[in-house]
């Protein structure tokens, strides 16, 4: 094995560095094998291959099974040539014995980020910056590359609402299946979008508290303040105030507050001792 920087030797004592926290950044195919095992000698020159042609795209971790018995009881290892691909630290493919190239490159390729997904990555990188203007644009071109890259699509809403444009966000989550694992993340943001929206009637905390405190049935100025408290994540607040609007008129606005409520369950988790508590209240409300 020549000396190269995509290729690297890994032992017992480097395998945690070199392998399991590396993939954390990059696909890290591990390849297990022995100087006396002739399938090895076929297969890893094509791994060596192919690690140089990807150029970085996934790095080639070596493990000499005779010199790294332990490693190779702790993966399972029961033949050789034995290749194994780690991403985020855990093993997400594997085969055994020589392959051809075609079918080594295949295997490496089906693991390997799409297009999209490395730009949805460039915009998380440029999004965690502040860099938002940037980060829309590769969130924008990761989407032309898969329309239905669903993690884009959230993150591109998400970067809209950070830059004021809650109507562009909005159109675009509600784009996102509900059966989608970035489903609930989407609901979530349109229900930012709707404080935002509901709260636009509140100019300012003390005028909607104050109009209460001179018409507290003034259920406007109360389903203001409550979406004004939301989009602070003052949630306790706004759960009392939305609740106080379902004790008064439980039919306001179509059930905008027990929707809203509903909303803020769904942000916080149904296992938070908010959502439990005031979920109960709302129960008791609607079905006392």
């Amino acid at each position: 094995m020549g000396t190269s920087p995509y290729v690297v030797e890994v032992n017992e004592h480097t395998f945690a560095q070199d392998v399991l926290a590396q993939s954390h950044d990059v696909l890290v195919v591990v390849d297990f094998w022995a100087p006396w095992c002739g399938p090895c000698r076929m297969l890893g020159p094509i791994l060596e291959q192919l690690a140089e042609e990807y150029g970085g795209r996934f790095i080639l971790a070596k493990v000499n099974t005779d010199e790294n018995p332990n490693l190779a009881m702790r993966y399972g290892v029961q033949g050789i040539p034995a290749v194994k691909a780690f991403l985020n630290g855990r093993v997400v493919g594997e085969f055994v014995g020589a392959q051809p190239k075609a079918m080594v490159k295949r295997f490496i390729d089906n693991l390997l980020p799409s297009p999209a997904d490395d730009k949805y990555a460039e915009g998380q990188r440029l999004e965690s910056q502040g860099l938002l203007e940037q980060a829309e644009a590769a969130y924008r071109a990761a989407l032309e590359l898969d329309p239905d890259h669903w993690g884009a699509v959230v993150a591109l809403g998400r970067v809209l609402l950070a830059q004021n444009r809650p109507d562009e966000a909005e159109a675009l989550l509600r784009r996102v299946p509900e059966g989608a694992p970035e489903g609930s993340d989407a609901r979530r943001l349109v229900a930012q979008v709707e404080f935002q929206r509901a709260a636009a009637g509140c100019p300012d905390e003390a005028t909607c508290r104050q109009r209460l405190a001179e018409n507290p049935d003034d259920l406007d100025a109360r389903y203001s303040l409550a979406s004004l408290l939301a989009t602070q994540e003052r949630y306790t607040e706004a759960l009392d105030e939305f609740l106080e609007i379902v004790r008064r008129d439980r039919t306001y606005k179509e059930g905008a507050a027990r929707r809203a409520m509903l909303s803020i369950f769904e942000t916080l988790g149904d296992d938070h001792p908010v959502t439990q508590e005031y979920r109960a209240k709302l129960a008791m409300f609607l079905y006392a």
